[in-house]
C-alpha cells in the first residue's frame, strides 16, 4: 500500500499516520495501555482493531489512511472494532477515475537479473517446469484419464528423466452447459489458454468422450490444425477400458519423448511471468506478507519481468488507487470495464462485494471488504500498471498487470494459470495448503505463529515485519531470491515438495443447463 509512515508500538501496529485505529500484535486484556493515556476497554483478540481516539456514532473509522466504514455506535478510545462495528461505505465510483498520476517510479535494483527456464515454442513467456499436460474436454473422462496418468507416471515417465511430471487438466466444464451463452467464452478461453501453458512445451494432448458440447472441434477452434489423431483421443471410439488406457499411454509416450529434449537455459527476467494471490487473509496480511510480496514484485518488474495481481472484489474498494497507476487512458478504461462487469455479475446473483470476507478473515481481524481490499492491493507493489486483462486472457506486455478474476483462491488460480504464469506467490494470514499441479506455488505467512504451526508448509515467514524485527525490503528480497531459485528448478516450494494440488475450478459465469 502506498501511503503514510508505517508505525509500530509495543502492543499495536498503525499503518498510516492518519489512522484512528491500530491492530493488536497479540491478544490484549482489558486495561492494557496501547498508546499514551489509552487503555483497552475490553479484551481485544490478536489482529483486531482498537480505537486510538474517540469515534462518535457515524464517525469515520480509518485504517491505511482510508475510511473503512462508519461506526454504528459511539466508540471511545480503547474500544474494539470488528465486523459488527461498521457500516460499509458506498463503493468508489468508476466514472472519471484519474490515471497516469502515479507512474513516476523509483525502482529498486534487483540482486539477480537472470534465471534458468525453458523457452516456449509459441509463448510470450518461458516455462518454469517441463510437464506433459493432458487436457480434457469434459469431466466425464476424468476417471479414465486419472488412471492413465497413474500408469504413465509409474511405468513410462521414469524413461524420460528430463520431464518433471504428467498432469491431468481435469475440470467440471464441457457438458450440461449453455455452450453458446453470452459468457460461455470465458471458461472456453481459460481451458484453451491453459492447454498452451509454457510449462507444457507446445505439446498438445486432448482426451474427449465424444458426445460433449465442448467438442474437440470447439476446443481447437483457435488452432484447428491441432484437432488430429496425433493429438486427440475420443474414448467412445475406443474398444473398452484397456484400449482407452493403451491409446492414452501410447500418445503420451510420443509426446514425452519430445518433451525430454527440452532443457533449461539462462534467460532474462523478461521471460518470467509471476502471479500473486492471497487466501486465508488476516489484518496482518496488509502489514507484512502482502507488502513483502509487493517489494518482490517491484524487484521483478524493475528487472524487466512481469507480474500480475487479481481478485476483483479485493481491489474494488481501492480501484481508484490502482487507476492512478495506469500508464494510459485505455488501460484505465479497461480496468473500469472489468470492475463494472463484476458489479453487474454480482448484482444478478443478488450479492455484492460484501459477500467476500470469510469467517476466518473476520476472526483474523478483517472487519469488511474495504479493509481486506486495502491490504490485498499491497501485493501489487508500487510500479506502473501497463495492462489490464479479462479472466484467462494472455498478456501482451511486460511489467505490472492487473488480471481481473474472482477472488476465490481455487478460481483465481486457474485464471492466472490460463494467462501463463510460471509461478505463484501466495500470501496467507490463517494458513492454507493450497497448491497447483502445473506450476510451483510459494507460501508467505503474515504471522510467525503460522510458520511455527506449519513449519513444513510455509516457505517464507513475514511475521517479523509486524514486530519490527525485519523490514519489508529485507523479506521481499529474500522472497525474490527464493523465487528465482524455485523457477530455475534449483529448489522446490513446500507445496510442490509434498505434491499438494487443488482441483482446477474454471470460472463459468454462463448458465448450466
Amino acid at each position: 500500500m502506498r501511503g503514510g509512515e508505517r508505525m509500530s508500538g509495543k502492543l499495536v501496529v498503525r499503518v498510516d499516520e492518519r489512522d484512528n485505529v491500530a491492530i493488536a500484535i497479540r491478544d490484549l486484556a482489558a486495561g492494557e495501555e496501547v498508546a499514551p493515556g489509552i487503555r483497552t476497554r475490553e479484551a481485544i483478540p490478536q489482529a483486531h482493531k482498537v480505537t486510538l481516539v474517540d469515534i462518535p456514532k457515524g464517525g469515520e473509522v480509518i485504517r491505511y489512511g482510508i475510511v473503512l466504514g462508519h461506526a454504528l455506535e459511539d466508540k471511545p478510545a480503547g474500544s474494539w472494532i470488528n465486523e459488527h462495528s461498521l457500516q460499509l461505505p458506498v463503493p468508489p465510483p468508476l466514472e472519471q477515475m484519474e490515471w497516469g498520476v502515479e507512474i513516476g517510479w523509483n525502482p529498486p535494483v534487483p540482486p539477480i537479473t537472470t534465471w534458468e527456464g525453458y523457452r516456449s515454442p509459441d509463448g510470450f513467456y518461458a516455462g518454469t517446469r517441463n510437464i506433459l499436460g493432458i487436457q480434457t474436454t469434459v469431466q466425464c473422462v476424468t476417471g479414465v484419464v486419472n488412471k492413465a496418468v497413474q500408469k504413465i507416471k509409474q511405468e513410462i515417465l521414469p524413461r524420460y528423466p528430463h520431464v518433471d511430471d504428467v498432469v491431468a487438466i481435469n475440470h467440471a466444464y464441457g457438458c450440461g452447459v449453455a455452450i453458446k451463452a453470452t459468457e460461455a467464452y470465458i471458461p472456453q478461453r481459460i481451458l484453451r489458454n491453459i492447454a498452451r501453458h509454457p510449462n507444457f512445451g507446445g505439446e498438445f494432448m486432448l482426451v474427449s468422450l465424444g458426445c460433449e458440447k465442448f467438442s474437440p472441434e470447439l476446443f481447437c477452434q483457435d488452432r484447428p490444425g491441432d484437432n488430429t489423431s496425433d493429438n486427440v483421443i475420443i474414448l467412445q471410439k475406443c474398444h473398452g477400458y484397456e484400449d482407452q488406457i493403451r491409446r492414452i499411454c501410447e500418445m503420451a509416450e510420443r509426446k514425452l519423448a519430445r518433451l525430454n529434449e527440452r532443457h533449461r537455459e539462462a534467460l532474462p527476467l523478461s521471460d518470467l511471468l509471476l502471479g500473486v494471490q492471497c487466501g486465508g487473509s488476516d489484518a496482518f496480511s496488509g502489514v507484512a506478507s502482502n507488502p513483502a510480496i509487493g517489494y518482490c514484485v517491484d524487484l521483478l518488474v524493475a528487472g524487466g519481468g512481469t507480474a500480475m495481481f487479481s481478485e476483483v472484489t479485493e481491489v474494488r474498494d481501492g480501484v481508484y488507487l490502482i487507476a492512478r497507476r495506469c500508464v494510459d487512458e485505455a488501460t484505465e478504461k479497461k480496468l473500469a470495464h472489468e470492475m463494472r462487469w463484476y458489479d453487474e455479475y454480482l448484482a444478478k446473483g443478488g450479492a455484492d462485494r460484501s459477500a467476500n470476507p470469510t469467517p476466518g478473515n473476520k476472526r483474523g481481524g478483517l472487519s469488511n471488504i474495504v479493509e481486506k481490499a486495502m491490504g490485498s492491493i499491497a501485493k501489487s507493489g508500487t510500479s506502473p500498471i501497463v495492462e489490464v486483462l479479462s479472466p484467462g486472457e494472455r498478456p501482451t506486455k511486460h511489467g505490472l498487470i492487473y488480471a481481473a478474476t474472482p477472488a476465490s483462491d481455487i478460481v483465481c488460480g486457474p485464471c492466472q494459470l490460463a494467462s501463463g504464469i510460471g509461478a505463484q506467490l501466495f500470501t496467507t494470514g490463517r494458513g492454507t495448503p493450497y497448491g497447483l499441479a502445473q506450476i510451483p506455488v510459494l507460501k508467505i505467512c503474515s504471522r510467525s505463529e503460522v510458520k511455527r504451526m506449519w513449519p513444513d508448509l510455509i516457505d517464507i515467514d513475514a511475521g517479523p515485519i509486524s514486530s519490527g524485527e525485519r523490514s519489508i525490503q529485507a523479506i521481499g528480497s529474500e522472497l525474490f531470491t527464493l523465487l528465482i531459485d524455485v523457477v530455475s528448478g534449483r529448489r522446490r516450494s513446500y507445496a510442490e515438495e509434498h505434491g499438494l494440488v487443488n482441483d482446477l475450478c474454471v470460472f463459468n459465469p454462463a448458465p448450466i443447463t
